[in-house]
């Protein structure tokens, strides 16, 4: 068991949040109990998410993608009423991580879904600050099909393939989530392949006028795993029990 306030300024601190300027407020986002002996973890904190964490008997919820988005309308109506509900009633609090998480080296969504790749990371680049985008090499080059079925079988669904060269892939670009505007960066870059987990209209024209392999291989599906690597870090960090609960998103 743990203080909340500790394990709080522990993980602000192990992702480094005020180095982001986010688009939602990064760590405790609703306040439960002050002692937290286990924690659930998942994408996003849907109501869907949020019961199944009281079902399990949670103290804390760590997500990717939390609350209080910005131009959103911050009225406590409807929807909003009742995931912040749930979580007042129950005094579970909730713990968001958005681009802290997916930057992190170690733990965060785009190493997380290199080292599931197989992808021996180099780097980061882009034009934000921290840089999001991760580049690397496959220790052996593999073709398109090959990739795309590696893609499938790693994160359990059909990736979108979007074919803009010839020749095997060695180098790729990603990052994941909503960030195929990245892909003319990744394609000056000079890499085979970019992935991402959404695909945009022009993303298509993008890729093939620029001869760079795009592969979307799905939002929900490309961050999974930072959240869980994270709980499971803390996990240990602080002898807390954690379970990672993935409620399907086809997108």
């Amino acid at each position: 068991m743990v203080a909340l306030s500790k394990l709080v300024q522990y993980t602000d601190s192990l992702l480094e949040i005020e180095r982001f300027s986010d688009y939602a407020p990064n760590g405790l986002q609703v306040e439960g109990r002050t002692e937290v002996a286990k924690i659930v973890c998942g994408v996003t904190a849907s109501l869907e998410l949020v019961s199944a964490a009281v079902e399990a008997g949670a103290d804390a919820l760590i997500v990717h993608h939390g609350y209080f988005w910005r131009g959103e309308d911050p009225c406590v109506t409807g929807m909003r009423k009742r995931r912040l509900q749930t979580l007042l009633q129950h005094e579970i609090s909730l713990l968001a991580y958005h681009l802290p998480l997916d930057a992190h080296p170690e733990y965060g969504n785009n190493a997380m879904l290199g080292k599931l790749l197989g992808i021996e990371c180099s780097g980061s680049f882009g034009p934000s600050s921290p840089p999001l985008i991760m580049r690397g090499e496959f220790p052996e080059a593999i073709s398109a099909v090959a990739l795309e079925a590696l893609l499938g079988e790693k994160l359990g669904r059909p990736p979108l393939h979007i074919s803009g060269g010839d020749g095997e892939i060695r180098s790729v670009a990603w990052c994941s989530g909503g960030a195929q505007g990245y892909i003319e960066e990744a394609a000056l870059a000079g890499v085979d392949a970019y992935i991402s987990g959404e695909v945009s209209e022009k993303t298509t024209h993008v890729a093939r006028e620029m001869g760079m392999h795009f592969f979307a291989a799905g939002h929900h599906a490309t961050e999974r795993g930072g959240v869980e690597a994270l709980s499971m870090h803390l996990s240990k960090q602080f002898d807390l029990q954690y379970q990672f609960i993935d409620i399907d998103n086809p997108v």
